[in-house]
């Protein structure tokens, strides 16, 4: 008996050929809520505003259509803007995944961090599609390498970040110099004024608002954990819960410095590690996503620049190391794990300098329906001596045994086993003890 799929199957919205092909390979089986919705109305030419939390799949949402409409409209072409070199890397690669059985139909990304000559040569083969981050596009188009006059879609994703990146007057210029008659489709993980005010610039009257779950909604596939802590204890936690961890760990800092501070401190005890913030080099950047999707390192720690451009699908474990400074943030890092159906752990480390950050995130969870996770307990203060630690040794062991300036009593180096740290005799000491001075 032949056996007919169900019409919420992609085979509903009647696409092409290389598409039907392309979705097949890349085992696409059953669209999204929001891609089921969010598809339709985007075939139909109309310009559209996706409301989603993140990890729901929009990217394929505003792909799919618009790479059909290229395919229809072979003198036409399509500009995505983001606000981060990561998510537009993240669309590029789906984007060729996508267009594999009509590779004419080509793209090229224009962020910063890479030479904008190299850009501009690939500009000269006439892609059809321009990934790039408003600033970077900006910097093209004030030196007149090429313009926007074919753009027929132009797709606005992450709005919100964006708008909190200071990209405003650069989006102003980029509309300025658009075709008025295009369609535009706007994606944003949350909504406020700012978003609202954009929307009406860009958008056409006859828009169509798709929302899909609440907004800045906690992914229900994450457990969220929090704990009680003070500011010397984070570490100790962090190398504990890498410990306790098998799966890849994505760590969050509020800062560059502070990001290099602690993978640093992890390097210093053996940990797979690298680092990912706006202070790197594209290169660097690019390094440490490739490491960290294959594996190679176990940790990756990084500032809110990954939040909403990491597309790793397997992330088993979020830390806060520290909250972020927007409480719709925190629910793009934790949405980081637990996606594509998997489970996934959020941790949160908590100081009482938190407590103001951390009651806004309280207040928008409980806004959005969201759980709201219970504070555990656990300040971690070094041990004066194994003795008063040994049930809770640690796995994870420094690469270098040394001691380090303070003194070994005071160093988490007590926490392994005796005589796994061996100390220099007092005579070799870079820092003699009181009696030898």
């Amino acid at each position: 008996m032949q056996y007919t799929l169900p019409m919420s199957y992609f085979e509903k919205f009647k696409l092409l050929a290389p598409i039907d092909q392309a979705l097949d390979a890349l085992q696409f089986k059953k669209p999204t809520p929001i891609q089921e919705k969010a598809i339709p109305a985007i075939l139909k030419g109309t310009d559209v505003i996706g409301n989603a939390q993140t990890g729901t799949g929009k990217t394929a949402a505003f792909c799919i259509p618009t790479l059909t409409t290229l395919l229809n409209q072979p003198t036409k072409t399509a500009l995505i803007l983001v606000p981060t070199r990561e998510l537009a890397i993240q669309i590029e690669k789906f984007w060729i995944e996508l267009s594999q059985f009509c590779t004419a139909v080509t793209c090229v990304t224009l962020v910063g961090g890479v030479p904008m000559d190299t850009q501009l040569k690939k500009m000269k083969k006439n892609p059809r599609l321009i990934i790039a981050t408003p600033g970077r596009l900006v910097d093209h188009l004030q030196l007149e390498n090429f313009d926007l006059k074919t753009v027929a879609v132009l797709i606005l994703d992450e709005a919100d970040r964006m708008l909190d990146m200071g990209f405003s007057a650069q989006l102003n210029e980029i509309l300025r110099l658009l075709p008025h008659k295009r369609q535009t489709l706007l994606f944003s993980a949350t909504w406020d004024g700012a978003v609202s005010s954009l929307a009406k610039k860009f958008l056409s009257n006859q828009m169509v608002r798709i929302t899909v779950g609440e907004v800045s909604q906690a992914a229900s596939s994450v457990g969220q954990i929090l704990v009680n802590t003070n500011e010397s204890g984070k570490r100790d936690l962090l190398l504990e819960e890498i410990n306790a961890e098998r799966g890849s760990i994505l760590v969050f800092t509020g800062t560059q410095v502070r990001t290099e501070s602690v993978a640093n401190y992890l390097e210093e005890y053996g940990v797979a590690v690298n680092r990912l913030h706006g202070g790197r080099t594209q290169g660097q950047r690019s390094t440490a996503l490739k490491q960290f999707r294959e594996g190679k390192i176990k940790v990756l720690v990084a500032t809110d620049v990954a939040a909403r451009g990491i597309d790793v699908s397997d992330i088993a474990h979020v830390i806060n190391f520290d909250l972020p400074q927007i409480a719709e943030d925190y629910v793009h890092r934790i949405g980081r794990t637990g996606r594509a159906g998997s489970s996934g752990r959020a941790t949160s480390f908590l100081t009482e300098q938190d407590l103001k950050r951390w009651n806004e995130i309280v207040e928008l969870l409980k806004k959005t329906g969201s759980p709201v996770p219970k504070p555990t307990t656990k300040k971690r203060a070094r041990a004066a001596n194994i003795e008063d630690v040994e049930s809770e040794m640690v796995q994870v062991q420094p690469k270098s045994k040394k001691p380090t300036r303070s003194h070994p009593q005071n160093r988490r180096e007590n926490l392994w086993e005796k005589g796994s740290v061996k100390v220099k005799p007092a005579e070799e000491q870079r820092i003699k003890p009181k009696t030898q001075r």
